[in-house]
């Protein structure tokens, strides 16, 4: 120690350093404060928990690089930040398509961030519900912004359009045609019966190798997720399900999670297992999962 209580071999802390130390701590207790809002933008933009913290986590970094001195109203720039961050997030889906999705990085943590909170997992899940989720699924990344920034968190025509790089009047079309397709879209088929006529069917159109037959089942946005991948519209998914031919021959129906799918053994054990989900009895969404892990963590029961 020398004589000023310093340890040898420190130099004294400059007061703008003390300052500066001062200053990210209180940004970061008014970021925590803004963490369930923006949690909730990002729930329903990217319909994933994990992606959704993934997003605040990245909101955080940039905020963190940026100058807020001047900034009046930090939820509103804070629920801009997010929705950059989420369409970035949609439109690296979109290019993917096919290819491998890898998980998303994180550059800063917020400091004292909190974990995942299952029950907070449920409320969001709750109030956003299945059918929305889905319909979502089948908007433009521009569009779903604008949806669920505007009419959902009541975010300016003006501050959408920012975001996305249109005017006023483009993001307002933008949320009118989206307002359309969730308004005319059903919610998802409640009758197994009938879920299950359009499986079967899909099976035995995936057997055949009927390609105009399976392209009819499918929403023309229907979404298909692998463990390394995601395929996007009626006729790529129908190609990718003519490939599922020699595992179709020995596919059982079943209830994947509680839902309809099929499941796949291979030598009496569980190799793969698909789920799907419907909107106006058309294929919406089909979830493939093939990864051992993935699969010995699944609830399947055989129909």
């Amino acid at each position: 120690m020398n004589e000023n209580g310093i340890p040898a071999g420190e130099r004294p802390r400059k007061a703008s350093e003390a300052a500066e130390t001062t200053d990210n701590e209180f940004l970061a207790r008014r970021f925590e404060s803004h963490r369930s809002h923006l949690r909730a933008v990002a729930y329903r933009m990217l319909g994933s928990s994990a992606e959704a913290d993934d997003a605040v986590q990245e909101a955080w970094f940039r905020l963190s690089r940026s100058d807020t001195r001047q900034v009046d109203n930090l939820g509103g720039r804070l629920t801009t930040v997010v929705g950059r961050v989420c369409l970035d997030m949609l439109r690296s889906r979109k290019s993917r398509a096919e290819e491998p999705l890898e998980p998303s990085g994180v550059s800063a943590r917020v400091p004292d961030a909190a974990g995942p909170d299952p029950e907070q997992d449920a409320l969001l899940a709750d109030s956003v519900g299945a059918a929305l989720l889905v319909v979502l699924e089948m908007l433009s990344p521009a569009e779903r912004l604008a949806f669920v920034l505007h009419d959902l968190f009541a975010v300016s025509y003006e501050e959408v359009g920012g975001i996305v790089g249109r005017t006023p009047v483009a993001a307002r079309q933008l949320a009118s045609r989206a307002r359309r397709r969730v308004q005319g879209a059903d919610a998802p088929d409640a009758d197994l019966v009938r879920q299950r006529e359009v499986v079967d069917a899909f099976l035995s159109a995936a057997r055949e190798g009927d390609f105009e037959a399976l392209v009819a089942l499918l929403d023309p946005d229907v979404v298909a997720r692998t463990d390394v991948g995601v395929t996007t519209g009626a006729q790529a998914v129908a190609k990718g399900a003519s490939s599922f031919a020699h595992f179709a021959y020995v596919a059982r129906p079943a209830l994947v999670g509680g839902a309809t799918g099929l499941a796949v053994f291979l030598e009496g054990r569980l190799d793969r297992a698909l789920s799907f989900r419907f909107v106006r009895e058309r294929i919406a969404v089909i979830e493939i999962v093939t990864d051992p892990e993935g699969v010995a963590r699944l609830d399947v029961s055989l129909v």
